[in-house]
């Protein structure tokens, strides 16, 4: 099986001035649009998991059995890492009990000292199991499952600090947001990027990648941006096309109706995103020996 931790796949990555998707899955179809993408480009993916999406779905060891089953289901050979996105302390404990490759410790919220301690045990944790750990510093702008960031900018100094836990990838605030980005948004502030850049040797995490002008993008993964967050963009194409379904009157023709059918636009939608945006990141193809499942 073709699952491993991210920690080689990005440390290529940055230093080879690319970057690798990280999409969030959020049922079967989000999970089988993902996998067909990287495979059709024969690219390495990360899927993730918010903490609300693995509510939904059932849980992390639920989310994870999806996810491998799915892949092996689909005979896909490219590397796939598991990860949970914008975990806090409990639910990051939770997918490394339940065996993701990868987990995001999320803990730009509390006070630093506290994100810097539970950091350092979570990073102890996951390494002591193989697994992949990213933290964050500074407010990535925006609401992720009730969690509201205003987007300051991250301090360089608390970067390199949270860096030296010895974490495997970090997530920077450089002026990014979730979701949809406003008519008066500002654009990235590359010169703090370009700072925490020549403080931290990890490879940079930029959340909030969809909606994100592309020529900013590319411009961010030159200065060591290696994991692009993916969700928005996706979602949008799925009730795009979901939508022109149903408003062309095809789920009243025939059986239009089944959810097979119904659903198979947007789950188009969303792989043709997915191989449109690892395009422009210039994602290559990477092989590495399998960790054993």
């Amino acid at each position: 099986m073709p699952f491993v931790n991210g920690t080689e796949l990005f440390a290529a990555a940055r230093k080879g001035h690319y970057a690798i998707g990280a999409f969030n899955t959020n049922n079967l179809e989000w999970t089988r649009a993902i996998l067909k993408g990287a495979q059709e480009l024969n690219v390495p993916v990360l899927i993730q998991t918010s903490m609300g999406a693995a509510k939904y779905m059932g849980g992390y060891k639920l989310c994870k059995a999806l996810i491998e089953l799915e892949a092996e289901a689909m005979n896909i050979t490219v590397p796939v890492v598991i990860h949970l996105d914008h975990g806090n302390y409990e639910a990051a404990k939770e997918a490394i009990a339940a065996g993701y490759n990868s987990v995001m410790f999320d803990g730009h919220d509390l006070p630093f000292e506290e994100n810097l301690a539970k950091t350092k045990e979570i990073v102890a944790l996951a390494h002591a199991k193989g697994i992949s750990v990213e933290a964050e510093v500074g407010s990535i702008g925006g609401e992720e499952d009730g969690v509201i960031g205003e987007g300051e900018l991250a301090s360089v100094e608390e970067a390199k600090t949270i860096a030296d836990t010895g974490v495997d990838y970090l997530a920077a605030g450089i002026g990014n947001i979730h979701g949809q980005y406003p008519d008066n948004w500002k654009g990235l502030h590359f010169d703090r990027l370009q700072e925490i850049a020549d403080a931290v040797a990890q490879p940079l995490v930029l959340h909030g990648g969809s909606g994100i002008p592309q020529e900013q993008v590319e411009k961010a993964i030159s200065m060591g941006i290696a994991k692009l967050n993916i969700n928005t963009e996706c979602q949008m194409a799925f009730a795009k096309a979901t939508r022109e379904y149903i408003e062309a009157g095809k789920d009243q023709q025939g059986k239009g109706y089944d959810p097979r059918k119904l659903l198979a636009p947007g789950t188009q939608a969303i792989t043709d995103t997915f191989k449109e945006i690892c395009g422009w990141m210039g994602t290559k193809s990477v092989k590495l020996v399998p960790e054993e499942v």
